[in-house]
C-alpha cells in the first residue's frame, strides 16, 4: 500500500483545483497517435482520459493507426506508399485500414470498460459512442500522384457529436469518412481531430504524439521546449520550417495547431506520449509539459519597443498617482523599454511589466506589473507573468522577485513567497526604499 504524505499531497491538490474549476464543462478534442497504442501505452492513457472525464471535461478522442496499417500491409506483402506526407490508399491499403480501425476501436472500448480496483478506472462508468459523424471527399490527384482512396474531412456533424457528449459519453472517432454516395475514404488522425475541433469550436485541441513539443530552437534538439507559442509566432515559425512529411517533423503537428487556432480554437497543444501522465501534466499544471499554441486574436503579447513608451506611461500613470507603483520618469522608461513586456489590443497597451536582471545573483526583478482596470479579471496579469517567467528562464536565471505594498496576495497565489529585504541582491538592496517598506516576494523558476 502506498503512503500519501499530507505535506506534499495537500499543496499539490490545492494547486490543481483552479484548473479543475476552469475546465469543467469544456470540450477537448484529443488526437492520439497510433504509435502510442503500438508502444503499449493505451491502458495508462485511457486511465488518464477517464480522470479528465471525471473532472467534467467533454472528450472527443480521435485515434490514429499509421503503424497498425503498415503492419497489416507488411503481413500481406504489400508496400506502404506515401507522398506529400499522406498515405496513398489503394484497395489493399483501404482493406488494411478498415481492419486496423476495427481492431483499435475494440481495444479502446475495452480499455474504457476496465473497472479494476486500485486503478483510476475503479468505480468509473465511461460510455464510448462511435458513429458516422464525418463526411469526406477524395484528396484526388496532386502533382501527378493519384491518392485513390485517401480523403480529407469535408464536414463534421458537430450537432450529433454534441448530443452524444451531452449524455456523458466519450465520442470516439476513427480516421474514416464517407462520401454522400457511401464511398469510404482513409483520412489522417490529424485532419479529423483538427476538423472536429473547429466544427465544435472546442476549448482545446491536443495532439498526443511522438514529439515532445516545439523547441525554442527547432534546429537544436537539446534546446528546451517552448511551452507557449502565440499564434503569430507559430505562423512565423511554420513559414521558415521545411515541409513536414513525418510525424517526428517539427511542423507536422504544428501546422494543424495553427490551422485550428486560425479557425477559432483558442488553444491547441502538442504533448509527448513517451512521458507517463503527459496529458494530465499539460492540462493541470501551470507550465504544462508540451507546447501550447494560443490564439490571441486581436490581442498581442510581446516585448515592447520604443513606439510603446507613450502607451506604457498612459497605463501606469494612474497607479503611480495613487501610490500603487513607484513613479518612473519618461527618460527611465525610454531607456529600459526593451525590458518591458506588453499586452496590446487594437493598438492600445492594456498591460505591461518590466524585467530587470541581476545576472550574478541569478535573479531578476519584475517591476511595474500593471493591467488596465478595463480588462482586469480576464487573465492578462497571468499571461504577462508567464511571459516574464519565460524571459527570465531564457536568461538562465533561477528566480524572479517583486517589491509590492498592495498586491502581495495576488503574487502569493501564483507561487511567490515572502522573504526579508536582506535577501535582495546587493545592488538592489542599496536602492531599497526603507520608508516605503515594500514587501519582497520571490518565485523560484522550474
Amino acid at each position: 500500500m502506498s503512503l500519501v504524505f499530507p505535506h506534499t499531497f495537500v499543496p499539490w491538490f490545492r494547486s490543481v483545483a483552479p484548473y479543475i474549476h476552469a475546465y469543467r464543462g469544456e470540450t477537448f478534442v484529443i488526437g492520439m497517435a497510433g504509435e502510442l497504442i503500438a508502444a503499449g501505452k493505451l491502458n495508462a492513457f485511457v486511465q488518464d482520459l477517464s480522470i479528465l472525464h471525471a473532472m467534467g471535461i467533454k472528450i472527443v478522442l480521435v485515434h490514429g493507426f499509421r503503424p497498425q496499417v503498415n503492419e497489416q500491409l507488411a503481413a500481406k506483402g504489400h508496400a506502404s506508399q506515401y507522398s506529400h506526407g499522406l498515405r496513398i490508399t489503394d484497395a489493399v491499403a483501404l482493406d488494411c485500414a478498415q481492419e486496423a480501425a476495427g481492431q483499435l476501436r475494440f481495444e479502446i472500448e475495452a480499455a474504457f470498460s476496465q473497472g479494476l480496483p486500485n486503478t483510476p478506472m475503479a468505480n468509473a462508468t465511461v460510455r464510448v459512442v462511435s458513429g458516422n459523424f464525418l463526411t469526406a471527399r477524395p484528396v484526388g490527384i496532386v502533382d501527378g500522384v493519384d491518392f485513390q482512396h485517401s480523403g480529407v474531412v469535408r464536414k463534421v456533424d458537430a450537432a450529433a457529436i454534441q448530443r452524444a457528449m451531452d449524455t456523458g459519453a466519450v465520442v470516439l472517432l476513427s480516421p474514416f469518412g464517407f462520401s454522400p454516395t457511401g464511398e469510404a475514404f482513409n483520412l489522417t488522425m490529424e485532419d479529423v481531430a483538427t476538423g472536429t475541433a473547429i466544427a465544435l469550436q472546442a476549448d482545446k485541441l491536443l495532439f498526443v504524439g511522438e514529439v515532445a513539443g516545439v523547441r525554442e530552437n527547432p534546429e537544436d534538439l537539446d534546446s528546451p521546449i517552448d511551452t507557449e507559442l502565440a499564434l503569430a509566432d507559430a505562423e512565423r515559425l511554420l513559414a521558415r520550417l521545411p515541409e513536414a512529411t513525418e510525424p517526428t517533423d517539427v511542423a507536422f503537428y504544428l501546422r494543424h495547431c495553427v490551422r485550428a487556432c486560425q479557425a477559432g480554437v483558442e488553444r491547441s497543444h502538442i504533448v509527448p506520449f513517451a512521458v507517463d501522465g503527459a496529458i494530465l501534466q499539460e492540462v493541470y499544471t501551470h507550465d504544462g509539459i508540451g507546447t501550447m499554441v494560443v490564439d490571441e486574436k486581436l490581442e498581442s503579447l510581446r516585448e515592447a519597443s520604443s513606439d510603446d513608451v507613450a502607451g506604457i506611461i498612459a497605463l501606469i500613470e494612474p497607479f503611480e498617482r495613487d501610490g500603487t507603483l513607484v513613479k518612473r520618469d519618461r527618460t527611465e522608461i525610454e531607456r529600459d523599454v526593451e525590458l518591458y513586456t506588453v499586452i496590446e489590443h487594437d493598438g492600445v497597451i492594456f498591460g505591461c511589466a518590466a524585467l530587470y536582471p541581476y545576472v550574478e545573483a541569478r535573479t531578476a526583478e519584475m517591476a511595474a506589473l500593471t493591467v488596465s482596470p478595463a480588462v482586469q479579471g480576464q487573465g492578462d496579469g497571468d499571461r504577462i507573468l508567464k511571459r516574464v517567467e519565460q524571459r527570465a528562464k531564457a536568461m538562465g536565471l533561477a528566480s524572479i522577485f517583486v517589491l509590492t505594498t498592495r498586491t502581495m496576495h495576488w503574487f502569493i497565489k501564483r507561487g511567490f513567497v515572502q522573504v526579508d529585504p536582506d535577501w535582495l541582491p546587493e545592488e538592489r538592496k542599496r536602492k531599497y526604499n526603507w520608508d516605503r517598506r515594500s514587501q519582497v516576494l520571490v518565485k523560484k523558476l522550474p
